[in-house]
């Protein structure tokens, strides 16, 4: 098995990139949870944040009988062909490891990259 460099994880998953001989592969982030793995560019995780962040929005239990305790609703992932059953705790699981990954990959861009002398 090829070694990983730990980027961000939480209880329900994990974001990381590949590592072969000491060198890194940050072209891509493998991001793993719920049993399935995702291989995404920066921009895919952007484009997965807000998708994210546009359903938590739309997601209303006003008015709703189950009150947030509903079963499973269709997350869409930016893997066009790829929906994926969510509960509402998963989705906010997943937006965290989402945010978490964007958060410390623009961390570490910045301090390797900008504050450089």
């Amino acid at each position: 098995m090829r070694e990983v460099e730990q980027i961000y994880y939480n209880e329900f998953g994990v974001a990381f990139h590949w590592k072969k001989n000491n060198e890194v592969f940050t072209q891509k982030v493998q991001i793993v949870f719920k049993e399935m793995g995702f291989y995404l560019s920066y921009e895919e995780i952007k484009a997965f944040a807000q998708i994210i962040d546009n359903t938590c929005e739309e997601m209303s239990c006003d008015g709703c009988c189950h009150k947030g305790k509903c079963h499973k609703f269709l997350l869409k992932t930016p893997v066009e062909q790829i929906d994926l059953a969510v509960s509402r705790n998963e989705l906010y699981q997943i937006k965290d490891l989402v945010e978490g990954t964007l958060f410390n990959m623009d961390l570490y861009d910045y301090i390797t990259n900008v504050c450089r002398n």
